[in-house]
Parts: structure tokens; C-alpha cells; sequence
């Protein structure tokens, strides 16, 4: 999985969002993308090839706070090519027997442990008819270096105005971790909120009323520090003031707001934008390299984070279902001390931090009551 291809495809499905709260991961999709870009053909496989880019790059096999698994089941019976047979690991494969109620059965359990229970059942549902099942889960697990306190947080102004929201409070020495950065939307306030072990989680707080679609794109392309950075004072939410010390070493106070997020997304609601236009029409032969005639009937992500005093916690699970089509037809192609106060809506992005791939992102317009 690369993390630039990935990090780029959540990037435009942020840059698609209204203002509501929901959580997402590109991440969980593009592994499945880049599995049937490699046994597409023709324009399936050049749309899917377009969005996956190059498929190789990240292996969170030795992280201790991200768990990535692929599973793939095929009805019982279905002729696979040698190629699929060989290449793709026994124990990444499952068999449908045709009975809904035993293959959903079968589908939810591996959901529940890959995700140790956040995610209970797969996002897509079995059906006599369902030839195969791709899925990906992803788990992220990781406490703050710097623990947060709880707070009372009542806003005076703004969407939450007048609302006992859980508040996080903590303080440290590190002004590092918040940054401004210089976007289409205007400056955004992006603070890293560091993991114990290899995750960190950003923050982002863009101007009044700006929503999802502009300030988590420009969170996500400020991730390689390439972005134009702005003064510390230029950020929203951000203020700085000269106080009296026992030391000249500046400071920084954050507030923010606990919250647990979850969302569904059909992802073939949005198909150009993850390649699988073609892929879904039921009359050309897609993925010889798999069987023929295959296509797909059902992309679904399900996701769920949470943002505490003690850490961060995330899991998805993305799943294609897929039938078998009837004759092919002709394809067509297509101490200063700062201080950071968080109390509107905002965003988070949680990035690996060895190699930049953003896990998962949202926007929160609900955070968790006292």
C-alpha cells in the first residue's frame, strides 16, 4: 500500500463530506483496490489502477499499535484461475457455502475478532447469490505520551454554546506540536497529539464555519511539511499571552473535547472516485485473473474512533461483495504561552507516524457529554 496513493484517495473522499459528524479510512480501501486492480483487465483495471497508484510501500506488520488483515471468501464450486490459487495465501481464503445465514454467520465473526469486538458484523451481507466477499480490517490502539485531564467544557459561543461537553485539558513545554498551516479555506490550527507508540493524532481547527471537505484535505496535505506554515497566532482557536513564571521556558495549554464517532459509508455511492465504475457493471468480464465475469454488488465501510484522556482508538472494516455476471456485453470506458481552545466542530487525522499513512480521519460535531 503506498502512502502517498492512499493518503491521496483520503484526501478526495474528505474533500467530498457535508458538515456532519462521521469518521473514515482510505487506508481500510485501498488494499482491497489495489488486490482487484491486479487481476483486472482492461477499463476496469485502468480505473482502479488510476486511483491505487503504486501498490506496494507500507507493511504495519511490526507496529504495535495498528493491526491490517484481508480476508476473501468464494462460493463453494466457483472456478478460480491458477493465478488467483497460487498467489493468494491459504489462510487469506474462505469458502461460502450458499446459505445466507451460515456465510453471514462466518463473515460477521471474522469481523468481530479482527476488530476485537468494536465492529461486529461485516459491512456487506451475504446472499445465495454472492460469489465472493473482499475484506479489510483495521484496529489502531495507542495511549498519550502527555495524558490529558478531564474538564468541564462549556462553550459561550458557537454551534455548541451553552452544551456540559467531557472536556480534555493538559499542558506541556512542547509548542513543536501545534502548527499552523496556510490553506485554500484559510489557517488551520493542527495539533499532534502523540501516541505511546507509533500512531499520532492531529487535531485540525479551520475558521468558523468551515467545514470537513476543506480543513481535512489541508490537514492531510500538511502532513509532509511541505504546506506553507503561518504564525502560531494566525490559527483559529489559538491566542498568546506574557505571564508571570518561575522559568522563561514557553508553554502550551490545550482544550479540547473527548468524543467516539462511528459511520457507514457505500462507497459505490461515490464509484469514480474510488475506480469502480466499471467494476460494477454486471455485463463485462472485469477480474479474469480471479474468475469470469465477475463484478461488484456492494462496497461498504464501517468505522468507529475514540478520542479520551488516556488515547485514541480506531477500527474498520471495508468489504466488497461481488457476483457473477451473465454474458459479457461491450465495456465502455469512464512562555510565551499559547494556548489552543477547541470548542466547535473540528477534524482529527491519525497517522502512522514511521510512515505518514493516514489510518483514519473525521469530523466531529458532536463530542461526548458530562
Amino acid at each position: 500500500m503506498s502512502t502517498r496513493a492512499a493518503n491521496a484517495l483520503t484526501a478526495r473522499w474528505a474533500a467530498t463530506l457535508d458538515n456532519k459528524a462521521t469518521v473514515l479510512s482510505g487506508a481500510g480501501v485501498h488494499p482491497l483496490l489495489a488486490v482487484l486492480a491486479r487481476y483486472a483487465d482492461g477499463p476496469a483495471r485502468a480505473e482502479l489502477s488510476a486511483v491505487v497508484g503504486d501498490p506496494t510501500g507500507v507493511d504495519l506488520t511490526d507496529s504495535p499499535s495498528t493491526r491490517m488483515a484481508l480476508g476473501f471468501w468464494t462460493r463453494r464450486g466457483l472456478p478460480l484461475s491458477d493465478r488467483w490459487r497460487t498467489e493468494v495465501p491459504a489462510a487469506l481464503r474462505g469458502e461460502l457455502t450458499g446459505d445466507e445465514t451460515v456465510d453471514q454467520a462466518a463473515l460477521d465473526a471474522w469481523a468481530a475478532a479482527q476488530t476485537d469486538g468494536r465492529i461486529s458484523a461485516m459491512p456487506v451481507r451475504a446472499t445465495t447469490g454472492t460469489a465472493m466477499v473482499l475484506a479489510s480490517a483495521l484496529s489502531v490502539l495507542t495511549t498519550w505520551q502527555n495524558a490529558f485531564h478531564s474538564t468541564s467544557c462549556r462553550p459561550t459561543e458557537g454551534p455548541w454554546a451553552g452544551r456540559h461537553l467531557a472536556g480534555l485539558r493538559r499542558r506541556s513545554r512542547d509548542l513543536s506540536t501545534l502548527r499552523v498551516t496556510d490553506a485554500t479555506a484559510g489557517p488551520v490550527s493542527l495539533l499532534t497529539v502523540e501516541g505511546t507508540d507509533d500512531v499520532d493524532v492531529v487535531l485540525a481547527l479551520g475558521p468558523a464555519g468551515r467545514g470537513p471537505a476543506e480543513v481535512l484535505p489541508a490537514a492531510i496535505d500538511a502532513l509532509d511539511g511541505h504546506a506553507p506554515a503561518l504564525p502560531l497566532t494566525a490559527g483559529p482557536g489559538v491566542s498568546e499571552q506574557i505571564v508571570d513564571a518561575s522559568d522563561a521556558t514557553p508553554e502550551l495549554t490545550v482544550s479540547t473535547v473527548a468524543f467516539t464517532v462511528d459511520a457507514s459509508h457505500d462507497l459505490l455511492r461515490q464509484s469514480a472516485l474510488f475506480g469502480l465504475t466499471t467494476a460494477t457493471d454486471p455485463g463485462g468480464d472485469h477480474f479474469p485473473g480471479i474468475t469470469a465475469r465477475l463484478f461488484i454488488t456492494q462496497a461498504v465501510q464501517n468505522t468507529t474512533a475514540t478520542f479520551n484522556t488516556t488515547g485514541f482508538s480506531a477500527a474498520v472494516v471495508t468489504a466488497f461483495a461481488m457476483r457473477v455476471g451473465a454474458m459479457p456485453r461491450p465495456a465502455t470506458v469512464r512562555k510565551r504561552l499559547v494556548s489552543l481552545t477547541i470548542d466547535r466542530p473540528f477534524g482529527f487525522v491519525a497517522v502512522h507516524r514511521p510512515t505518514g499513512l493516514v489510518l483514519v480521519t473525521g469530523w466531529i460535531t458532536h463530542p461526548d457529554l458530562m
